[in-house]
């Protein structure tokens, strides 16, 4: 039957009983979602993950379903993103879990925490792990679905003003330090800061700080600390493979079709693996670069590690004896932490050492 012919003749009831959608509904409503991220949009790596995920559910979509991207500061505050998306005044953001360790300390195992995971160990804990499914339950209790949104790989320890030679020189210093590991860094003495990245610069420079972390040689180049702090540690023992996190407010999630549902997923996945590719790229050329500059790199001291991670070890027991979220999905994370590490002891530890020896 000629469709039109349908519609004058039934009437909306009669399609909806003949099983025919109105042509509006059978077209697809569009959705304008706004998202809130973390992040200075000068950081193509990291705000990038937004706008790839934006546009590819745009793509799949076939453009009837929008997402704008919006940096740190443009909505809200870059902190004040959590909030956002749980009151619903905005969909969705792109952030650092780790950033509300305030909040509950649980919302770290999402990102990252000191001598935990790396960046594919993460992913593993994730996607095949119980690592989803474990915080998927935890953001229930704040009116979000979250999802996988990008990983930096391991970073870089920051800029000192002065190296770091034993663990007595932490005692006292100033340091912007994202997330859970401030409360590490309490522990050997340090002073630890929580400032948004488009605010560390102007911290560092003026002295208001003496050292700084953010990411690693790609996205610290852009932000100009070598101008200010000669100084480059490593590792960032507190941040092995920190993932960022695309969160929705259950509502709208929920309201999506299936089909919508399964753009989101698709578009999170993309952009999660695309982000660590290109830290991956841009790294090495950039380190390359600051070094030419005359940035200096210093490793940390090995009685540093060790007091670091012993004092990790001592947070994580404390927080076992006093959160039940945190101990609930500590537990599962520790046991995957244990048995990638047995594994990974055998592969790829062995390959890189051997690689990373050799003259090519």
């Amino acid at each position: 039957m000629d469709r039109r012919s349908l519609i004058k003749h039934a009437g909306i009831a009669g399609v909806l009983a003949a099983g025919v959608a109105p042509a509006a509904h059978a077209q697809g409503a569009s959705i304008r979602w706004r998202l809130a991220s973390s992040f200075p949009k000068s950081l193509d790596t990291i705000f990038g993950g937004a706008d790839t995920f934006a546009k590819k559910v745009s793509e799949m979509s076939g453009g009837k379903f929008t997402i704008s991207t919006h940096a740190g500061g443009e909505l809200m505050p870059a902190f004040g993103v959590l909030d956002g998306v749980q009151n619903g005044t905005v969909e969705v953001a792109h952030t650092a879990p780790y950033y509300f360790f305030g909040k509950d300390p649980t919302f770290a195992l999402g990102c990252a925490i000191p001598f935990g995971l790396n960046s594919r160990q993460m992913t593993a804990w994730m996607y095949e792990g119980n690592g989803l499914k474990l915080m998927r339950e935890f953001y229930a209790g704040y009116n979000i679905v979250n999802f996988p949104g990008g990983n930096t790989g391991a970073q870089m320890g920051g800029w000192f003003r002065k190296p770091i030679k034993s663990v007595k020189d932490i005692k006292g210093l100033k340091m912007r330090l994202g997330g859970f590991a401030g409360s590490v860094i309490s522990r050997l003495g340090g002073v630890p800061q929580n400032i948004p990245g488009g605010d560390v610069y102007q911290a560092l420079e003026k002295g208001t700080i003496d050292a700084a972390e953010w990411v690693g040689p790609y996205d610290d180049q852009k932000m100009g600390f070598n101008k200010v702090a000669p100084y480059y540690m490593y590792p960032g023992w507190w941040e092995g493979g920190p993932q960022l996190d695309i969160l929705i407010n259950d509502k709208a999630y929920n309201s999506l079709s299936a089909e919508n549902k399964a753009i989101v997923e698709a578009a999170a996945s993309y952009a999660h693996v695309e982000m660590q590719a290109k830290y991956d790229a841009k790294n090495p050329k950039a380190l390359k670069e600051l070094v030419a500059s005359g940035t200096k790199l210093v490793p940390f001291p090995n009685d540093v590690m060790k007091a670091a991670f012993k004092a990790s070890m001592e947070v994580y027991a404390e927080l076992n004896a006093k959160n039940p979220a945190w101990k609930k999905i500590y537990a599962d994370y520790a046991t995957f932490r244990r048995d990638q590490n047995l594994w990974f002891r055998f592969t790829e530890a062995k390959f890189d050492s051997f690689m990373q020896s050799q003259k090519l």
